[in-house]
């Protein structure tokens, strides 16, 4: 007998909780072991990153972090269907604020899904800056050229701080899923007093992020479950 549809059977009826937990843990496990691929993928080791990766490096590192993240976004969503959370306090917004570098902070997880583009985004060539201004024999237009793009060096690598650092909140969320699961129960009742919102839920409708129909990588296969229980969860009880 297949093990997996029936624990997936499990999952939505009136089962434990041991049982719901059972399947969390099972996909958290893969989880982590895709997220340490991607720490090796891209030269991690002793604490120590390389700043800039080859181009294809880090493309096939997004490739897979992206459908990676949209799966630990559903991990945490059925995690905070098993837990009760208080709501937080709200504080009066500090007089004088002080800020530290953000590239010191400690990364916070992203819960909710980005919104679904309607319209393709088209790369057209970069405008360059201008200064136009009038004098005495008419308007005249000053040509300041434009500063090239960080990423964009010749010898075809890629800043890795931002993915590293997308990675690292990524591992630090699958380390503590009660915790980003508490933190969801907290925004989405912060969420539910802003009628005006249009994306109220964790979901965004359709295919998740990083959704391929056909399977690349042993992430896809942990999306496709993950997204499905969720949906599942979501569903009106008919019974």
């Amino acid at each position: 007998m297949d093990r997996g549809p029936y624990v997936l059977f499990l999952f939505f009826s009136k089962e434990s909780r041991l049982d719901r937990f059972a399947t969390i843990a099972e996909d958290r496990k893969s989880l982590a072991r895709i997220v340490a691929g991607l720490f090796a993928l891209l030269g991690f080791g002793n604490g120590i990153a390389p700043p800039r990766v080859v181009r294809a490096v880090h493309r096939a590192a997004v490739a897979v972090l992206r459908p990676a993240e949209s799966a630990v976004r559903r991990l945490v969503y059925l995690m905070s269907l098993t837990i009760r959370a208080k709501p937080a306090a709200t504080r009066p917004m500090p007089s004088d604020i002080v800020r530290t570098g953000a590239a010191k902070a400690r990364p916070c997880f992203q819960l909710f899904d980005p919104r679904l583009r309607l319209s393709r985004r088209v790369k057209t060539p970069r405008a360059t800056a201008r200064i136009t201004f009038f004098g005495d024999d008419g308007m005249r237009t000053i040509d300041l050229g434009h500063k090239p793009r960080s990423d964009a060096e010749s010898d075809g690598l890629i800043a890795s701080a931002k993915i590293l650092r997308r990675l690292e909140a990524l591992k630090l969320a699958l380390d503590d899923l009660p915790r980003q699961a508490r933190r969801l129960k907290r925004a989405l009742q912060r969420r539910s007093k802003i009628p005006s919102l249009k994306m109220q839920g964790v979901m965004r409708p359709g295919h998740p992020p990083g959704h391929r129909s056909r399977g690349l990588h042993e992430v896809d296969e942990v999306l496709r479950r993950c997204q499905w229980r969720a949906r599942e969860a979501l569903a009106p009880d008919t019974s």
